[in-house]
């Protein structure tokens, strides 16, 4: 598996605890564990940015997800995107979730991987699958790691 990652957002994130969790996502969804994606920390005025740019709404967001391939057989190795979070943003909602900030951002970049898999949450029912699933692999994953 190819993680690139890159962190433009002045906080310290765990970068390595982030290349063994996408991983074990790419894994766990049964997919080439040879496909590339692309992890990115910002700051809080970048994320707005980018939020204004590509989603039209203002003020930054927690995380964005940029699809660019899907596997069109099983084991077919490509590059499926980019995800992009803002480590101050996950600060913010860990404090009010109770738990810590690389907890949450362990979790949006679950959700940010399985946005790029066509997961969404438009919709109550969509919403009750995607967020147990993201769930499921980060409780699954964090068996696994030593912190």
């Amino acid at each position: 598996m190819t993680v690139e990652l890159v962190n433009r957002s002045g906080a310290l994130v765990p970068e390595t605890q982030m290349h063994t969790l996408i991983d074990f996502g790419i894994e766990y969804m049964e997919l080439n564990p040879e496909c590339e994606i692309s992890l990115t920390f910002v700051d809080p005025q970048e994320m707005e940015e980018l939020h204004i740019k590509w989603m039209d709404e203002p003020g930054p967001t927690d995380v964005l997800s940029f699809p660019m391939d899907l596997p069109q057989s099983k084991g077919e190795a490509v590059t499926l995107g980019d995800i992009v979070i803002a480590p101050a943003v996950a600060a913010q909602q860990a404090q009010s979730a109770g738990h810590s900030v690389e907890e949450e951002i362990y979790i949006l970049a679950t959700h940010g991987l399985l946005h790029i898999l066509g997961y969404d949450h438009a919709d109550p029912d969509e919403e009750k699958v995607m967020f147990a699933l993201q769930e499921k692999i980060v409780k699954e994953w964090s068996l696994t790691v030593t912190k």
